[in-house]
């Protein structure tokens, strides 16, 4: 049986201060972490041609659902969704796209989309045999049926859904809250860069999901004293249409300036956090973005049923945005918690670098990105047997991202190039592009 919500906060909030003894919090360490996590960010943020990628590969497909409806009333609008729309991507990151019918009047039907999905596989395959896309599958079991593909030219890998209303409706919200505070966008884009690295961000390998990992991030944000984003309930006040919400967000425009915590301070404090209440998860504990506090909540009755992490979808609170962590993957989680926390305290104490520290969080590919004038000294010996312990696990996208690479190296493909192919193929006119890298983003505010 669950702890009442008291019991569970009292027990989360003494855990959490325990927490924080362990890792002193200094004004030269903040300082110096801020930079490195500073640098992540601004090296690893997407660029313009990213953006450009993005909408164009939106634009060619919305080009081919009108090739496959025709132009007529009943022809559907691809849009995109997820961390592009959230503007929280990465250059690697998958680009998740939604076929919506405009006519629908309330569900579209699981056998409906089904048929959507396998009209565009038709058109995928035949692509693919051309040499534009490759990786094409069409995972019709799926709770969401999907199409897969990666676009040869960009080596963007493409998720593509139909009536993702819900998907759409989350990325749009997220995205409007991001505009009260700048960090809650920069803390989860460094979030998601930080599980990527270590292998727990892939809900299909029951590790933890980006929608789940950006909510926790606000959550976190919501629980500062003084908090930084407001409770999504008062939000929420007049609906959850986007529309609405972002009329609404207007008057929180100042609401986190009293909090002075910098991007290392919250960084430090949210993996602080989590480690607590490790041991809370299973006797009820809850992260709440409606009301913007711990809860206590009973997802099922069976007692090996409970999840293992338990974070309130914000908009249905009946379902659980973490609920694909497994057993084995919670102790991996966990595991690499522990151990950033434990990097964190050596960089702290002078034992390791910060380009070694950035190594360590991040995965070695920021290394060549950190200033040398920052590092901290460290005797020889800690740099001998420092040893990254980043999961050494090759995903299949990994692998297939490994093959695309060798292709385009082999053929002297370049980003950009792949998609005149694609106009080539299918007669499309490339439309004016906006200056604005942000552009057909922004307009769903």
């Amino acid at each position: 049986m669950a702890l009442s919500q008291t019991e569970l906060l009292n027990e989360a909030k003494k855990l959490e201060l325990q927490g924080l003894k362990k890792y002193p919090i200094t004004p030269v360490f903040i300082s110096k972490l801020d930079t490195l996590l500073d640098n992540v960010y601004a090296i690893r943020r997407p660029k313009p041609i990213d953006y450009h990628n993005r909408r164009d590969l939106i634009r060619i497909l919305n080009a081919i659902a009108k090739e496959l409806y025709g132009n007529s009333g009943n022809s559907p609008v691809v849009e995109g969704f997820g961390s592009f729309v959230m503007d929280m991507f990465s250059i690697g990151s998958d680009l998740d796209l939604s076929v919506n019918f405009g006519n629908i009047v309330g569900t579209f039907p699981r056998d409906m989309k089904i048929k959507t999905l396998r009209k565009f596989a038709k058109k995928f395959y035949s692509l693919q045999r051309e040499g534009h896309v490759i990786g094409v599958q069409a995972i019709m079991t799926a709770r969401v049926p999907i199409i897969k593909f990666i676009d040869c030219g960009t080596g963007i890998e493409c998720d593509l859904s139909v009536e993702n209303k819900d998907g759409i409706q989350k990325s749009q919200i997220l995205h409007i809250v991001s505009g009260i505070d700048e960090r809650f966008q920069k803390l989860s884009f460094l979030m998601k860069a930080w599980a990527k690295a270590h292998n727990i961000n892939s809900p299909k390998d029951r590790t933890l999901s980006s929608l789940s990992i950006i909510q926790l991030v606000a959550f976190h944000l919501q629980t500062r004293d003084p908090p930084i984003i407001p409770p999504f309930c008062t939000l929420f006040e007049d609906g959850t249409d986007p529309v609405i919400v972002v009329k609404r967000a207007k008057n929180y425009s100042e609401f986190g300036k009293g909090n002075k915590e910098s991007l290392a301070d919250l960084f430090i404090t949210l993996l602080v956090k989590v480690a607590s209440v490790e041991n809370l998860w299973q006797k009820g504990l809850c992260a709440s973005l409606y009301q913007g506090s711990w809860t206590s909540k009973l997802w099922t009755s069976k007692l090996w049923d409970t999840p293992y992490i338990s974070v309130e979808d914000f908009t249905d609170p009946s379902q659980n945005v973490a609920r694909a962590v497994g057993r084995e993957q919670f102790k991996e989680i966990y595991g690499c918690i522990h151990s950033s926390l434990c990097h964190l305290l050596s960089f702290s104490d002078g034992h390791i670098q910060g380009h070694q520290l950035v190594d360590l969080l991040f995965g070695s590919d920021s290394v060549s990105i950190v200033p040398r004038q920052i590092d901290t000294e460290s005797n020889d010996e800690s740099k001998a047997n420092l040893a990254v312990p980043l999961n050494g696990r090759q995903t299949k996208r990994m692998r297939v991202s490994k093959g695309l690479k060798e292709k385009q190296q082999g053929e002297g493909w370049r980003g950009g190039q792949q998609t005149q192919r694609w106009e080539q193929h299918g007669n499309w006119k490339k439309g004016k592009e906006e200056n604005n890298p942000m552009a057909g983003v922004e307009e769903h505010n």
